[in-house]
């Protein structure tokens, strides 16, 4: 968005919340897959360009509405999709071995950034039972973020059924092909333990803590896609006598994002739908407040 006006013509400055510019091509995505490098080296351009930078500067926080909208013509809102879904498990809240999969990842590639890991500020995988709720993108770079900690085991955890390995025909070619496929983290899964770490229609019942109130063991529970007659959608349903336990020392959460988080959206009084999304006018990126507007996952 930056670059955009920047090349109409406009007097563009960032605000960041974070240390480094980038948001989840900086720390949301695990080196191995991105070189940061690259990212560095964009933002560099864009500085030289005429781009102003404003680091650490967390807005509805460290920095107001009322004075970015006294000091600027417009603001543009690029906060992602940044508020996690969570699980709802007795024991869950404040656990320290259960993490959201981005600040897991966030916080190995900052460490790694400033140290080389040698600062200790990110929590390890090494030696431990890792398991992830999330089959998707997020959940795969756990999966290699926690190899290369050197974990003692990795699973995966899937709601859905495995895909079909071939393309049904409800998926003809050029729509994106709904198969199974194998990334990275899982290939090297296979080749580290001799298995593929991916369990399907799974999904975590219960949570295990010791006489220290951390996290030793999980029980799983298998799913079993049913009909809704009322609205005729597809829902993951519980299969009674189907709970198996496993060890588990690190508990990842990568099961999405649910919108924006709350804070920027209250610290301008915007408008929201009932998805707690910005409310903007049709076709339009506009917000319901003058000279404020949204763009990207946001």
């Amino acid at each position: 968005c930056a670059d955009q006006l920047n090349r109409r013509g406009h007097a563009v400055t960032v605000y960041e919340r974070a240390d480094r510019a980038g948001g989840l091509l900086m720390y949301g995505i695990p080196n191995m897959k991105l070189e940061k490098s690259v990212v560095e080296r964009r933002i560099r351009l864009m500085q030289d360009e005429g781009i102003v930078f404003k680091l650490g500067a967390d807005v509805g926080s460290d920095v107001t509405a009322a004075e970015l909208l006294a000091s600027y013509d417009a603001v543009v809102l690029c906060c992602g999709a940044s508020q996690p879904r969570d699980l709802a498990l007795e024991g869950r809240e404040g656990c320290p071995d259960v993490l959201f999969a981005v600040d897991f990842l966030t916080q190995t590639t900052k460490s790694l950034l400033d140290s080389q890991l040698q600062d200790g500020r990110f929590t390890s995988a090494k030696d431990k039972h890792v398991v992830i709720v999330g089959g998707g993108d997020t959940g795969n770079d756990c999966v290699g973020t926690a190899l290369r900690h050197g974990c003692a085991s990795v699973v995966q955890l899937e709601m859905m059924p495995q895909p079909p390995r071939e393309r049904t025909e409800n998926n003809p070619w050029p729509e994106w092909p709904m198969t199974l496929k194998t990334d990275y983290g899982q290939q090297e899964a296979l080749a580290v333990f001799g298995c593929d770490p991916r369990l399907y229609q799974t999904t975590v019942k219960s949570l295990h803590m010791d006489e220290e109130k951390r996290l030793k063991e999980i029980t799983l529970i298998r799913l079993q896609p049913e009909r809704d007659a009322a609205s005729g959608r597809t829902i993951m349903k519980e299969v009674p006598g189907s709970e198996q336990t496993v060890p588990c020392d690190l508990l990842l959460i990568a099961c999405g994002f649910t919108g924006p988080q709350a804070y920027i959206l209250d610290a301008f009084g915007l408008e929201t739908t009932p998805r707690r999304l910005p409310a903007t006018s049709e076709n339009s990126f506009a917000t319901s407040v003058d000279k404020v507007f949204v763009a990207g996952d946001m």
